[in-house]
C-alpha cells in the first residue's frame, strides 16, 4: 500500500453519523477515495452489525462488512455530555458531516446544520432522510417502503403476479450515490466561495429520479407504467429469450442490431418485414415477432447462440449467479475482489489515471478506535 498514490479526496476529514446502508455506502466511497472517515456509533453499534446471516467464519455480518471498510470507529453516546462535546468537536474539525438521523433529530445534541455551521462555516453538511424534512419527516426511511411507495414494486414481477422488491436495497444505494454527488459538488463550490452548505437528499426523490424512463413517462405524458415481467416497455427484443436448453438475454437496441440479429438467426426476412422494420413497430408487434424469433432460437443451445450473437456484435448474455458474475469479471481482467488483512471485499468500481484508491483498513469493530479518537478530540486542534 505504500506505493499507492494518494486518493483524490486525501486530506478531507469526514464525520460519519450514519448507519445501515445509504449513508455508510456514501462514506465508504469517500474513504476509498482517500478521505479520513470517522464512523460515530452509538453504544450498540451500527444496526447492520446484527443483520445476519450470512456471516464470515468468525460470525461477523457480511452486510456490515460490505459498506464500512477504510473507516475508524468511535462509540459516542450523544446523551452523555462528554460524548456530546466530543461529537461537536468532531463536527467542528470536519470538512464533511453526513448524517441520516430523522429530520431534526440531531438538533437536541447541537449537531444540526445551523449549529455546526456557526463554528465551522466551511462544513459541507449532508442529510439523508426517507421522505424529506417537510411533511414526510415522520415517515421511517426503509428501502422496502420506498420501493413500494415510489412505484418500483408496481413495475417488478409478472403482469398477472404479485409485485416484487428488487433483489437489493436499490434506493439506499442510489441515495448514497446521490449524497456523494451532492457532497462533491458542494466541496467544489466551496473551493470558489470558501463557504460550506447543507446538502439534502431523500430516498423517495432518489427513487423517482432513478426510475428514469418510467417516471419520465408519467411526468411528460401522464402514462402510468405497469408490470411487464422481464419485458421492456419501449424495446423488443430486450429480455430473456428461450433457446434449446434455457434462456439467454438478447437485446436489439436499434434497427441495425435487429437486422444483424435476424441475419445471425438465419431469418433475414424478418428484418424486411414491414411489421418489424422500426423499434416502434417491433415494440408494438412484439406478440407477433416473439414466436418467430423463438422458433429460430430453439435450434441451438444457449452457449452456441451466445457465441454466435456476440461474434455478430449483438448484445447477448447468460443469466448468471453472483459467483458466475465474479468469474466473468475475473475473466475480463476487472479484478472485482480485493483483500484487506485477509478479508475479501468488492473492489471500488472507479479507476483513475493518476490517483489511488485505498484498501488499507478492514471494517472496524465497534468502538475499535475510540481511545485514540477521543484523545485527539479532547486535545488541541
Amino acid at each position: 500500500m505504500a506505493d499507492t498514490p494518494p486518493g483524490p479526496l486525501s486530506g478531507l476529514l469526514v464525520a460519519d453519523f450514519t448507519r445501515v446502508l445509504a449513508g455508510p455506502y456514501a462514506t465508504m466511497m469517500m474513504a476509498d477515495l482517500g478521505a479520513q472517515v470517522v464512523k460515530v456509533e452509538s453504544p450498540g453499534g451500527d444496526d447492520t452489525r446484527t443483520w445476519m446471516p450470512p456471516t464470515t467464519d468468525e460470525g461477523v455480518s457480511t452486510y456490515y462488512l460490505s459498506i464500512n471498510r477504510n473507516k475508524r470507529s468511535v462509540v459516542l453516546d450523544l446523551r452523555e455530555p462528554r460524548d456530546q462535546r466530543a461529537a461537536q468537536e468532531l463536527a467542528r474539525r470536519a470538512d464533511v458531516l453526513i448524517q441520516n438521523f430523522k429530520p431534526g433529530g440531531l438538533a437536541r445534541f447541537g449537531l444540526d446544520h445551523e449549529t455546526v455551521a456557526a463554528t465551522n462555516p466551511g462544513i459541507v453538511y449532508a442529510s439523508i432522510s426517507g421522505f424529506g424534512a417537510g411533511a414526510g419527516a415522520h415517515l421511517p426511511g426503509y428501502d422496502l417502503l420506498v420501493q413500494a411507495m415510489s412505484g418500483l414494486m408496481s413495475l417488478t414481477g409478472s403482469p398477472d403476479g404479485p409485485a416484487y422488491r428488487a433483489g437489493i436495497s436499490v434506493f439506499d444505494v442510489m441515495t448514497g450515490m446521490h449524497a456523494l454527488i451532492g457532497v462533491l459538488a458542494a466541496l467544489r463550490e466551496r473551493d470558489a466561495s470558501g463557504q460550506g452548505q447543507h446538502v439534502e437528499v431523500n430516498l423517495l426523490s432518489s427513487a423517482l429520479s432513478g426510475l428514469v424512463n418510467q417516471t419520465g413517462a408519467y411526468a411528460a405524458a401522464g402514462v402510468t407504467p405497469h408490470r411487464m415481467g422481464n419485458a421492456h416497455p419501449s424495446l423488443f427484443p430486450y429480455e430473456p429469450m428461450p433457446t434449446a436448453d434455457g434462456d439467454l438475454i438478447i437485446i436489439a437496441g436499434n434497427d441495425r442490431q435487429y437486422t444483424a440479429l435476424c441475419s445471425a438467426l438465419g431469418a433475414s426476412e424478418l428484418a424486411a418485414d414491414e411489421r418489424f422494420r422500426t423499434v416502434a413497430d417491433r415494440t408494438r408487434n412484439r406478440d407477433l415477432l416473439r414466436p418467430l424469433l423463438e422458433k429460430q432460437l430453439a435450434k441451438r443451445t444457449r452457449s452456441e447462440w451466445f457465441g454466435i450473437l456476440n461474434d455478430a456484435g449483438i448484445p447477448a448474455g447468460p443469466i448468471n449467479t453472483i459467483a458466475e458474475g465474479f468469474a466473468l469479471a475475473d475473466g475480463l481482467g476487472l479484478e472485482p475482489r480485493v483483500e484487506i488483512d485477509g478479508l475479501g471485499s468488492v473492489r471500488n468500481p472507479l479507476r483513475f489515471s493518476r490517483s489511488g484508491l485505498r484498501y488499507d483498513l478492514p471494517p472496524p469493530e465497534v468502538g475499535q478506535d475510540s481511545a485514540e479518537i477521543r484523545a485527539w478530540l479532547e486535545g488541541d486542534s
